[in-house]
């Protein structure tokens, strides 16, 4: 019998075999590739990627899961099962031992996911890619450009990172139980270098400046820099977080820091 869905966990399994191909097909593994699938439930796409891959880690935090996929991939069978939260996975380490940057696969649960693709990023220099399943307005605020009204803190912080393409939609009758609402795939392509320098205080500028969308930046971000500073940076005070590109806010970044 197969393991239930665990609210706690935000599971919603895949099961529609021809959206698994389609995906697998998407990510086209090949032998040699360090691949690793967060969260691999029932392992409906688990055995695809094995196949073609002809290795692969997995990350699960479900007990009862993990179980179940140690008797359905016994050892000797590629897969080497780690059982635990992907929040706290080093998967630094992962790619060490590998020997390759990282390869990583999951249908993501959403309560989770912008914590766990910015935990990914931490160390950015490990992955070569990732294939992610998310709701579809997290996907689109990924993907979004400056002045778009999907446009906002998540879509800055992956920028410097990351090239977004968003593959396909997904309808909520390919997973059991439903969800509420569409997912889609995306996938994102680790920059070798960032597209631009990163401060160590982007991440703190980006998050006030996006604190309070309807506020401008001369108001939003008046504790870190005055108006004046703004517009030496060459950024408009009287604009908006969500018009300004990902670089602008790493310029304001610089010029907080040398107050």
């Amino acid at each position: 019998m197969a393991a239930p869905a665990r609210r706690r966990f935000g599971q919603h399994f895949l099961h529609d075999p021809a959206v698994a191909a389609r995906i697998l097909q998407a990510i086209a593994p090949r032998p040699g590739e360090a691949v690793v699938e967060i969260g691999p439930g029932r392992g409906v796409l688990t055995r695809s990627l094995l196949a073609a891959a002809g290795h692969l880690d997995a990350v699960e935090i479900d007990r009862d899961l993990a179980a179940q996929l140690a008797k359905d991939f016994p050892p000797g069978s590629g897969l080497d099962l780690h059982v635990g939260d992907a929040l706290t996975f080093d998967f630094a380490a992962l790619a060490a031992l590998r020997g390759a940057r990282l390869r990583i696969v999951g249908n993501l649960p959403y309560n989770i996911s912008t914590p766990l693709l910015f935990h990914l990023l931490e160390t950015p220099a490990a992955h070569l890619d990732l294939h992610v399943m998310l709701q579809r307005e997290v996907i689109e605020r990924m993907a979004a450009a400056p002045g778009s009204k999907e446009y906002g803190r998540l879509t800055v912080m992956l920028a410097p990172w990351t090239r977004v393409e968003k593959l396909f939609d997904v309808g909520p009758g390919a997973f059991q139980p439903p969800p509420k609402v569409w997912s889609s795939v995306a996938r994102l392509t680790l920059r070798a270098t960032p597209a631009f320098d990163v401060p160590a205080n982007f991440a703190g500028l980006v998050a006030s400046a996006f604190s309070q969308r309807r506020k401008t930046l001369r108001n939003a971000l008046k504790t870190l820099l005055s108006a004046a500073e703004i517009q030496a940076a060459g950024v408009d005070p009287g604009a908006r977080a969500e018009v300004i590109p990902p670089a602008g806010f790493a310029a304001l970044a610089r010029a907080a820091a040398q107050r």
